[in-house]
């Protein structure tokens, strides 16, 4: 049984759905594009937005139910969104430094598009 007045649960869970929704579309995109370039792209910039929705879901959550605002979560979403970038970034260089040592033709996507320089 709930404790949260009904408007608070309708709210978080709208965020809820928002933010899982958005972690969906960032896993399609992982499992869809072509490229590894492509692929390190499309999480990064959707598992931030999700973090930030979901957090903010979780800040209403508590701060409803424990009668005080509650901001110890913005730490969790400064965290998230400061390393999820530097990590993808750092597996990006990593491919690219694999790539330009074995010699490897730049990737080439489906439709042409080529996503790096070789």
């Amino acid at each position: 049984m709930s404790t949260l007045p009904l408007w608070a649960d309708i709210l978080v869970s709208l965020l809820l759905l928002l933010g899982a929704s958005l972690a969906l579309i960032g896993g399609i995109g992982l499992l869809k594009l072509d490229t590894f370039y492509k692929r390190i792209h499309a999480p990064s910039i959707i598992t931030c937005g999700a973090t930030v929705v979901i957090v903010l879901a979780s800040m209403l959550y508590f701060s409803v139910k424990g009668g005080r605002f509650t901001i110890h979560e913005i730490l969790i979403a400064v965290f998230v969104i400061c390393t999820t970038p530097v990590t993808l970034m750092l597996l990006g260089r990593a491919a690219l430094y694999r790539d330009r040592l074995e010699n490897r033709a730049p990737a080439v996507a489906k439709d042409g598009d080529t996503t790096r320089q070789p």
